[in-house]
């Protein structure tokens, strides 16, 4: 064979790219709320998916993540852009089936013992409830997106250990930092069984918790509803550790 028809069999041969089809799912933290989210599921153009689209400029893009989405929400209302063309699906999902929003709630207006209780009830889900439910939410997926590369972002601890005006005290912050570990475990442990990427935010947020210098979350704020969710600054923390985990 000649060098010529060799180059020219050898061009042939490359396959093309993947069009890349991007469905975002999940909760509050996939949606953006804190960055600039509106509408009843606070959807954001800061929110990670809307900067990974932007960045990558994928062939399809549906977001469909909503303020307040639990994984049976999911599974009821997110799953139809799914489909055995989509490529890529994140998702951000279990805080609010452990009672997020309760848990905040309590400790930011009750004692240091109403929230280590309350954290506590949450840990009881995570330890009891929440695996099977990830475990059926990500068999679902999977069995909608059966080509698609699947990557669960975690949450991070919300506090450092310093004290600040939004920093409740060290036992409340102690109590929810501890809660956002055992979410972690029990969500990493659920994506290894299911063959997904799970990616772990916690130390992309290190030194960037509420009463740091350059917090990548809120404090407790108005709207209420941003209270304790990454600002501009923290999707863009989403955005970099998804990134290295699809590098």
């Amino acid at each position: 064979m000649g060098i010529a028809a060799a180059l020219v069999l050898s061009l042939v041969m490359v396959p093309a790219p993947v069009a890349v089809e991007y469905v975002a799912l999940g909760d509050s933290y996939a949606a953006g709320v804190g960055s600039g989210g509106s509408g009843g599921c606070g959807r954001s153009e800061s929110a990670y998916p809307s900067l990974w689209k932007d960045a990558h400029v994928p062939a399809d893009f549906r977001f469909v993540a909503c303020s307040g989405a639990t994984t049976q929400d999911v599974l009821d209302g997110q799953l139809a852009p799914l489909s055995s063309e989509t490529t890529l699906v994140t998702l951000n999902i279990g805080g609010n089936d452990v009672g997020f929003a309760d848990v905040m709630t309590t400790c930011s207006v009750s004692s240091d013992q109403s929230c280590e209780q309350a954290v506590a009830r949450a840990g009881e889900v995570i330890r009891t409830e929440l695996p099977g439910r990830l475990d059926r939410l990500l068999g679902a997926v999977a069995d909608k997106a059966p080509a698609a590369k699947v990557v669960v972002l975690g949450y991070p601890r919300l506090f450092e250990s310093k004290s600040c005006l939004n920093g409740l005290s060290e036992a409340k912050r102690a109590a929810v930092n501890g809660g956002a570990d055992s979410l972690a475990t029990a969500t990493a442990t659920a994506a290894g069984a299911a063959g997904v990427v799970f990616v772990d935010v916690r130390d992309a947020f290190a030194g960037h918790g509420i009463c740091a210098s350059d917090p990548w979350l809120h404090g407790l704020k108005f709207p209420v509803g941003d209270s304790y969710h990454p600002n501009k600054n923290g999707q863009v923390g989403y955005l970099k550790a998804l990134e290295s985990a699809l590098r």
